[in-house]
This record gives structure tokens, C-alpha cells and sequence, in this order.
């Protein structure tokens, strides 16, 4: 079995961190006490300094639980699809954000990162979070360590990983190898205001306040104080000091929008779940591209589909035990949810557009989520983690020199990126990663190389220590654990019914999105669909094979899986 139960859970970040507790608007100094630790990634060689000069800059813009459904609202996307490549088949490894995240930076699936859940509750798990992150080695191989040392000026700004955090009281976490401008900021941020954030000053971490206005303070004032401002602003100083450098530069930028709040009390009196800058609070446009009074469940596809037709089938084609049996998420909250997740991420959009306009000829822009998300599709409540297409596509889009514009056949996942990047840094990619460079696809838009991504997911345990528990209950808890492959058309998911430690029972569900956009029905009992099943169920088979963990090289077998 690729997972592991019994995991203790979490969702996106501590909710430990006292909101509103500091003050004051200098810089507090925190050394960190652990110093950086050397990279143990092999270097491959190395060009001469004049032709890394050459190379391209890279801009990588990560947003937060950002689903398909919010991609018509952002003008920044449709201008990156009509001068750039596009990928519609586009699918993360796990629709957790931890888990998510750390495959992006390593190009490795959950059974290679030792990634499966969001947290370790506190210490109690070593599955999840910074932790689990941490102990198993990922730092040292992440992409950002070779490109470093390859000669790049490496920026990190934004969100990084659950359970990399400060509180008052505490020390700062240790510093992450392989980042020469490091401004993490920490999960005080989900609430939009009053938090903290890193800066690097001679490899030690420096801790910095960024106090809220108070509640009587202008808009403008609170717009200015908005944790996705003060991170647009630390990304633009950096590319514009990194567009007149000698020295190339990669730089990602991890946006909070569009994820939801985690204190059930709001910063500000009437803050919504989602909560956008004051100035995208009202107004026909305030959710950008789409008018707001048109986005409706209509905008959520499988919305209000009957789930009694989705239950999990055994092996034999028998009726399996149905995990998705609590509420659906009312029509009124989800389109409430939507449409105020469309003004959160209008500030995401004018920051795409601020980047589009800095970078010069030489950079290439990327795009993209580390998850989606969904509100009440296919029965469901509030949340993510599912193998549905609402949680597992994301957008991945990119421009820069030499792309050619136009959308891809070719099927990717968040693991391709990490060897992307180092292909375009002249390097290449490290053996231990399973996922395929998409350098040859951006100037190639009919290339097609593969035709499957994998999934694994860990089911979650709640124990009081989960921060979306508050809006989210059991949504996260009740999703099984699960391998599943995913093509252009199909979805086989392969799910664990039994959490019971050292228990099994297996149950599947195969939905064809040929004629719709959504798991409408589960058809891999379907006498019709057994052809496809069988190809997937090898698929899945194949999958199974593939055990390299950490920095064991990647057999040829288990790359050509997804072919």
C-alpha cells in the first residue's frame, strides 16, 4: 500500500499562531539557532560564469487552493493564454497543500517525499508538515538548492510550508537551504491581516511585524496593510532589482488568495470567509472579468447532482461501503463562497499583470495552484482533498522567450516543474525526480509525451487541531485514502474504505469526462467501460511498482508509467 493510516491531521498551516497579538512597525530581530545545513543534491557541471549570465530569469506565481471555476475572473489568465502556453490537463499529486507543495519543489510523488498530510499535529505524526519535510532530506533536493548553486539568485515570498512557523514565545524555524532572499510569511496571514514574515540577513533569519490599522483606519489604509499587498510589493522590488542584476534570478511568489480565513473570528468586523482587500469588496466588478450577479452554481459543475450514483464498487463490481453521506453545502453559501473566493482573487490578478509588465524578454512567467477546491460539486461540502477534478486540476500557464502561444495536449503535474526549472537553468535534472521536464512543450505546443498524472492521498484524522475545522467540520476527515490515475477523459480511483490500522477493503470509482465535466456517474461496473478500466487498473498497477523514496534515482520503468 502506497499510503499510511492513521495519520493525524491538519489543514494548510498552524492555526497555533496568536492573531492580533504584536505590535509595532520596526523589524524585531530573532536569530535563527540553526544555521543552514549543505545541500546533498549531486551537481551536474556547471557552464562557465559568462553563459550563466544567459540565462533565463524565472517567475513562478503559486496561488492558494485556487480552483478552475475562478479562472474566468482573472483578466491576468486570459492574457498569459493568448501570449503563452497553456496546460488544461494540468493535475497536482495530492490536493493538500502541504503535500502539494512539497512535490512542486522536489518533482517527487508523496511516497518519495515522505509528505502525506497537512500537519504532524504538534509532533504527534512524522507524516505531515514541515516536519515531516524537514526529517526526510526534501530541503537538500529541492529545485531551488541546484539553481542556487548553479548560479541563481533564488527568491522565496509568500507562503511556504504548514508548520514552518513562528508565535510569540517561540523561536524561529531553521533556515531553508537554498534561498538567497527568503520572506516567508508566516500562517497569521490566512486571516489577512496582522502577521509575521521572515527576511534573511547574512543566512540568519530576521523576524518581521506587520501590524494591522487599526478598525477605524481608511480602506486604503487597510488595503496597504493586506498580507497579498505587502507580498506583491516584496516580489515586484525583487524583480526589478533582479531585472537590472547581471545574475539570472528564479523567484516564486506564493500568494494566500483565495483561501479562507482560519480564525472563526474575523480581523475586521464583517470580513467574510474569503476575505478580499476592502477595495474588491463591492462594486458590479468586483469579481473581476465575470459580473458577480452571473456567478451562480451554475459556474460550480456537478452542483447539485445526485451523489447515490458515485458509491465506491468493489473488485467484483459490488456496491462498496459510501464514504460522501453528510451534507451538501447549501446553493446560497456556495455561491456566496464563490463569488467572494473571485473578489480575493482580483488581487492576485493585478499582481499577475504588475509581474507581466516588469519582467523583460529574457524571463519566463509561470502560473499556477497548488490545489483546487470545491463548494458543494458532487455532494460535497466545503474543502479539497478528493481525486475530483474540482480539487485535482489546477491552471498552469506560462510566457517568456521562445514560447509559443497556445494551448498543450501534453498531461502534467506539479511534479514536472521542478525539472522544468532546471532545464531551463541549463542543468540536468536530478535523477531522483519522476516528473518530466516541459521545456521541449513550450516551443512545441502538439508534443504530447504523456497521458497520465498519479494521485495519492493519506486520509486526514481530525484531533482538534485542524484550523479549517471551524467552516469545514469532518469535510477533510470523512476522504478515504487513495491511489487513483488520471488521463485526458478518465479518473479510476482506488480507495481504502477500512482506516482501521492494517485493514483494507478496496473500493473503485471510474468517471469518463467526455461528455461531462464532472463525476457524474461511477461506471467501473459498467460492462461498456471495461476496456478502459482494465487500461487504467494496469496503469494503477504499474504505479504500485514505483517504491524510490527519497534520493534513489527513478527507474526507467516507472517514468515511462505515465506515457
Amino acid at each position: 500500500m502506497r499510503y499510511f493510516k492513521g495519520a493525524w491531521a491538519g489543514v494548510c498551516l498552524l492555526a497555533l499562531m496568536a492573531c492580533g497579538t504584536t505590535s509595532g512597525s520596526l523589524p524585531r530581530e530573532d536569530v535563527s539557532p540553526t544555521p543552514p545545513r549543505t545541500s546533498a543534491a549531486a551537481m551536474a557541471e556547471l557552464e562557465p560564469a559568462a553563459a550563466q549570465a544567459k540565462r533565463p530569469n524565472i517567475v513562478v506565481v503559486m496561488l492558494d487552493d485556487f480552483s478552475m471555476d475562478l479562472v474566468q475572473t482573472m483578466r491576468s489568465v486570459q492574457t498569459m493564454r493568448k501570449a503563452g502556453a497553456s496546460y488544461p490537463y494540468t493535475y497536482v499529486t495530492d490536493s493538500l497543500c502541504c503535500v502539494s507543495r512539497s512535490s512542486f519543489f522536489t518533482g517527487q510523488y508523496p511516497h518519495q517525499t515522505g509528505v502525506r498530510t497537512n500537519t504532524s499535529n504538534r509532533g504527534t505524526s512524522t507524516l505531515g508538515g514541515w516536519p515531516a519535510y524537514d526529517t526526510n532530506g526534501n530541503p537538500e533536493r529541492a529545485f531551488n538548492v541546484r539553481l542556487q548553486q548553479a548560479g541563481y539568485h533564488t527568491g522565496f515570498i509568500g507562503k511556504f510550508l504548514n508548520e514552518y512557523e513562528w508565535a510569540p514565545g517561540r523561536s524561529l524555524p531553521p533556515v531553508v537551504p537554498g534561498w538567497t532572499t527568503f520572506n516567508t510569511v508566516f500562517g497569521s496571514a490566512y486571516d489577512g491581516w496582522d502577521f509575521a514574515s521572515t527576511r534573511l540577513v547574512d543566512q540568519r533569519l530576521q523576524l518581521v511585524q506587520h501590524p494591522a490599522p487599526p478598525a477605524g483606519a481608511s480602506d486604503a489604509a487597510k488595503d496597504k496593510a493586506y498580507a497579498g499587498t505587502v507580498i506583491g510589493n516584496q516580489a515586484m522590488d525583487f524583480i526589478a532589482a533582479g531585472e537590472s542584476s547581471d545574475a539570472p534570478y528564479f523567484l516564486e511568489v506564493a500568494l494566500y488568495a483565495p483561501h479562507n480565513r482560519v480564525n472563526p473570528e474575523p480581523h475586521y468586523a464583517g470580513d467574510p470567509l474569503f476575505p478580499p482587500m476592502f477595495r474588491d469588496r463591492s462594486g458590479a466588478r468586483s469579481c473581476g472579468r465575470v459580473a458577480c450577479r452571473k456567478l451562480t452554481t451554475d459556474d460550480l459543475p456537478g452542483f447539485g447532482d445526485a451523489r447515490r450514483d458515485n458509491r465506491p464498487r468493489r473488485a467484483d463490481g459490488t456496491r462498496a461501503r459510501a464514504w460522501n453521506t453528510v451534507r451538501t453545502l447549501p446553493a446560497p453559501l456556495a455561491v456566496r463562497d464563490l463569488r467572494d473566493r473571485a473578489r480575493m482573487s482580483q488581487s492576485a490578478d493585478r499582481l499577475v499583470k504588475r509581474i507581466l509588465r516588469a519582467v523583460g524578454p529574457n524571463t519566463y512567467v509561470v502560473l499556477t495552484s497548488d490545489n483546487g477546491f470545491h463548494l458543494g460539486q458532487n455532494g460535497l461540502g466545503r474543502g479539497k482533498g478528493t481525486p475530483y477534478d474540482t480539487d485535482v486540476r489546477v491552471p498552469l500557464l506560462v510566457t517568456g522567450p521562445g514560447v509559443v502561444p497556445g494551448a498543450r495536449k501534453e498531461v502534467t503535474s506539479n511534479i514536472d516543474l521542478a525539472p522544468t526549472f532546471e532545464e531551463l537553468a541549463g542543468l540536468a535534472p536530478a535523477p531522483y525526480r519522476s516528473g518530466l521536464s516541459l521545456v521541449p512543450t513550450l516551443t512545441q505546443p502538439t508534443l504530447a509525451r504523456q497521458s497520465y498524472a498519479f494521485l495519492e492521498h493519506t486520509q486526514q484524522t481530525l484531533t482538534g487541531n485542524d484550523p479549517d475545522a471551524a467552516f469545514t467540520g469532518p469535510e477533510l476527515d470523512r476522504i478515504p485514502s487513495y491511489t487513483a490515475v488520471r488521463s485526458r477523459t478518465a479518473l479510476l480511483a482506488r480507495f481504502d474504505l477500512d482506516p482501521r490500522p492494517g485493514k483494507v477493503q478496496w473500493g473503485y470509482e471510474f468517471y469518463r469526462y467526455r461528455r461531462n465535466g464532472f463525476e457524474l456517474k461511477n461506471q467501473f461496473a459498467s460492462t461498456k467501460r471495461q476496456d478502459e478500466v482494465a487500461t487504467l487498473m494496469a496503469k494503477l498497477a504499474a504505479f504500485d511498482s514505483c517504491t524510490e523514496s527519497g534520493d534513489q534515482p527513478v527507474s526507467d520503468a516507472c517514468r515511462a508509467v505515465r506515457q
